[in-house]
This record gives structure tokens, sequence and C-alpha cells, in this order.
């Protein structure tokens, strides 16, 4: 297994992007701690990581709270690796001149803070450690057309400045840290979302492949890049959009 005896951290666990990670880093061996605000969500998850023979613990914190980050990660023990899926709090569907300055401005805020506190978190014990791999959610790429996104892709290019960054100052401690993008991920759009069958549409019919990722894929993609496989990778997006992104 790629991932046998390392402790994980996903932040959002319980969500459809949190949850497929996670469940895929118990598939691989890794035991899996699994924080979020939503104490059902979370154990939903871990239930059938357990099911299926993994391990994995849940905790209710909110992560953009750095003393109830920095108590689970020392609960936890040694992190060997961390991924931030996290819901960046923003607001859709209204054009970028009809939006108010803290509706655009709040997930720009959200997403950076939520970030630089669970990296840091998982930066510091890394170090210590002398190696680790720490992963995000999201990343650069072009808005999709005909949809208002708000402060969504200036979250993401946020991220993926601070993986940058994180990478050049921590990497000659033998910590890692890689985004993923995906181009969108149909089956994380949830069914209340307005017009969810015409961005479905169009996310498929921006790839090169004529279909979109899947949560399994981006679980998959995930234990790979975390596992030592992808040892010399960091500094880095993975592309996991079937070619909505072009490189």
């Amino acid at each position: 297994m790629w991932l046998e005896g390392k402790n994980a951290i996903v932040y959002g666990g319980g969500g459809s992007i949190g949850g497929a990670v996670a469940r895929a880093f118990a598939r691989e061996g890794a035991r899996v701690h699994l924080a979020g605000r939503t104490g059902a969500s979370l154990e939903a998850v871990a239930e059938e990581i357990r099911a299926a023979g993994g391990a994995a613990e849940t905790a209710v914190l909110d992560a953009l709270d750095e003393r109830a980050v920095d108590e689970h990660a020392d609960a936890v023990g040694r992190v060997d690796i961390s991924f931030k899926a996290i819901a960046d709090g923003d607001v859709q569907g209204t054009p970028m001149w009809e939006m108010s300055v803290e509706d655009y401005v709040h997930v720009v805020e959200h997403t950076v803070r939520g970030t630089f506190i669970t990296w840091r978190a998982a930066a510091r014990r890394m170090v210590r450690q002398g190696g680790g791999v720490i992963l995000a959610f999201g990343g650069e790429g072009d808005p999709p057309r005909g949809f208002h996104l708000g402060g969504l892709q200036t979250a993401f290019h946020a991220v993926e400045a601070m993986r940058r960054q994180l990478s050049v100052e921590a990497g000659a401690h033998g910590v890692r840290v890689v985004t993923l993008r995906t181009g969108g991920v149909p089956e994380s759009i949830p069914d209340t979302f307005a017009g969810k069958a015409a961005l479905e549409r169009s996310l498929t019919d921006a790839t090169l492949l004529g279909r979109t990722a899947t949560l399994q894929d981006v679980g998959n993609v995930a234990a790979f890049v975390a596992s030592d496989y992808a040892r010399t990778m960091t500094a880095a997006t993975v592309n996991v959009s079937a070619g909505t992104l072009l490189d």
C-alpha cells in the first residue's frame, strides 16, 4: 500500500472532495484524521472507512481557528500528510460589477486564512520530523464561461502563490507542497445549485477527453501525490482536469 504507516489530516473530511481523498488515503494504508465543523458528516465518512477495513478518527473544529487547528495537530502527533478541502464560503451567481466588496473579498480572506493556518500547523511539525506532504484542492485556471464565480478564482490564485512560497521555504526540510486542480467535479456540485445541469454540460464540453474528473479520480491522484512514488514532486500543481486546463 502506498501510504502504509502514515498519519493524514483531511480538513473538510466530511465533504465530497475531502471524503473522497480520505477514503483513498485510508485504502492505501494511512490512518486518517477527519477534521471539520460538522460531526455527523465526518462520522459518516469515518464509518465508511472503518467498514472497508481502514483507520479513521474525527475531530470537530473550525479550520479558521488557529488554536483549535494547532491543538488537534498536537493530539494527532506525527503529521505525514495534510490535505485541505474546506468549503471556501464563496458567493457565486452574481457578476463582479454587481457584487458587494464584502461578498467578493470574503472567499479570498477565508481561503487564505484557512490555508495559512492548516499549512502552518502541518509545516511546523513536518520541518521537525524532516519531511511530509501538504496538499490543497483548487488552483489556477480559466473560469468557466457563462458562470459568475465571484472571488473564487482570486482565492485559487492566492493558494498557488502560497504553495510556491512554502515549497521554497520548507523544501530543504523535506516538505513537499502540491495543489490539485480539476476544472470542476460535477459530483461535488450540490443538487440545490441553480443551473447544475447546465454547469455539468459546460464542464464536460470544456474537457479534451469528453468526461470530467470523478471524486474517485481526485482521491486516487491525491493518494499517489502523497506517496513516496511522487517524492520528487513539489512546488507544483497536478492537473486532474481531463484536458480542461492546458499546462
